[in-house]
C-alpha cells in the first residue's frame, strides 16, 4: 500500500502530529512531506493536494484523506490486526468518543496554549476558561482509564489511536507548566517516552535550528 503523509511544520502543527503517530501505529512504511506553515505559498502548496487548504492529508494510490479523525479511521479499517482502537467494545467507544469531544473542543486550551514544542514557560494569568479546559481534559482521561480492559501506561493500557491524539495536550500541558495529578503527570510522561513522539519531538526542535 502506498501512504504519502503531507504535514506542516513539526515544530508547531498539532494536528499533523496525531497523524504521524497514528500512521506510526501501523508499522506501515510511508513516505513524508513537509509543507512549511504561515508562508505566503503556503496555502497555494497546499491547494494542489486538497481544497481544505490544511495539514494533515494522507494520500493513498486511490484517495486523498483529509484531516487528522478521519485518517485515523481509515487507518484502523486497513490495518485491523494492529488493533489500532482498543479491542473492547466499551473502551473502543469511549476512545473513539474522547477523541471526538478533543477534536471538536477545548478551544480555550488551544487558542490560550498553542502549540509548540520549543515552549517552556507558565500561562500567567490563567483565564478561568483555560482552567476549565484543562479540568474537563484530566476528567476526559479519567473516564478513559475507568474503562481500560488492558494492562499498560498509555491511556488504555495498550497504546492506541486515543494517545495520538491527545500527544498534542500533553505537549500543551507539560510546556506551559501545568501542575498535574500524578496519574496525568505519569500519562504525559509515558507520550513523551514513546519512541514515534521522541523522534517527533527531536526533528521539531531540529527545525529551529534551519
Amino acid at each position: 500500500m502506498s501512504l504519502h503523509l503531507i504535514i506542516g511544520d513539526k515544530l508547531l502543527s498539532s494536528w499533523s502530529l496525531r497523524g504521524a503517530l497514528a500512521l506510526d501505529l501501523t508499522g506501515a512504511p510511508y513516505t513524508e512531506e513537509l509543507i512549511k506553515l504561515n508562508q505566503p505559498d503556503t496555502r497555494e502548496r497546499l491547494l494542489k493536494h486538497s481544497p481544505t487548504g490544511k495539514v494533515p492529508l494522507l494520500q493513498t494510490a486511490r484517495v486523498t484523506i483529509a484531516d487528522s479523525l478521519a485518517i485515523a479511521e481509515y487507518l484502523a479499517e486497513q490495518f485491523p490486526g494492529e488493533q489500532l482502537w482498543p479491542t473492547d467494545i466499551v473502551a473502543r467507544a469511549q476512545a473513539r468518543s474522547a477523541c471526538a469531544q478533543m477534536h471538536s473542543g477545548f478551544f480555550a486550551m488551544r487558542n490560550h496554549m498553542p502549540f509548540d514544542l520549543s515552549h517552556d514557560a507558565p500561562l500567567n494569568p490563567v483565564p478561568p476558561e483555560v482552567s476549565a479546559d484543562i479540568e474537563r481534559m484530566l476528567a476526559l482521561w479519567a473516564e478513559c482509564r475507568a474503562v481500560a480492559t488492558e494492562a499498560g501506561p498509555y491511556l488504555f493500557g495498550r497504546v492506541s489511536l486515543a494517545d495520538a491524539f491527545f500527544a498534542p495536550i500533553a505537549v500543551r500541558l507539560r510546556t506551559y507548566q501545568v501542575s498535574l495529578p500524578a496519574a496525568d503527570e505519569a500519562y504525559v510522561e509515558t507520550l513523551y517516552q514513546w519512541p514515534a513522539f521522541k523522534a517527533w519531538q527531536k526533528a521539531g526542535l531540529e527545525e529551529m535550528q534551519q
